[in-house]
């Protein structure tokens, strides 16, 4: 094989641990949302200048509650940027590890698709009267734009 930008084996027992630790995370967790895509749309958000006036008027709203209406929830805005602080960092290794898991998905198909290339024209160019024509065609059936291609006899009885 020409190219081999990774070699990853996962042992079952590893396999089944990195499962009960999502299991465990989904668990711990359950109290995250998943909003609709018109939901994601629709709510305000808050970039990094924004966060800068959040914290703001956090700590302002705390100096001066006397401001504030009997409907209005200092206790949960400080729970929310809580909240929000403590995922921040789980959340950032949580991204790293995807972006791992996707790019050494990425890699691991490459690296099957560029063998099987390598194979195919291996067997098409060594595979001849070696009694593999169905299974090089079956392969090549991927290659064919419109379909099994009909033999040419089939063509012209029609």
């Amino acid at each position: 094989m020409a190219q081999n930008l990774i070699s990853l084996q996962i042992s079952t027992a590893d396999l089944a641990a990195v499962d009960s630790a999502l299991k465990s995370l989904e668990d711990k967790l359950s109290g995250l949302i998943d909003l609709s895509t018109e939901q994601r749309s629709g709510v305000v958000k808050m970039g990094d200048k924004s966060e800068a006036f959040c914290r703001k008027a956090v700590e302002v709203l705390g100096n001066n509650p006397a401001v504030l209406p009997g409907n209005f929830s200092l206790a949960e805005m400080r729970r929310d940027l809580a909240a929000f602080d403590a995922l921040r960092p789980r959340l950032n290794r949580l991204e790293k590890i995807y972006e791992r898991m996707r790019d050494s998905q990425l890699a691991l198909g490459s690296d099957l698709m560029s063998a099987s290339l390598e194979g195919y024209a291996l067997l098409k160019i060594s595979g001849k009267g070696e009694g593999l024509d169905m299974a090089r065609k079956a392969l090549g059936a991927r290659f064919s734009k419109n379909g099994p291609k009909r033999k040419v006899e089939e063509v012209e009885a029609q």
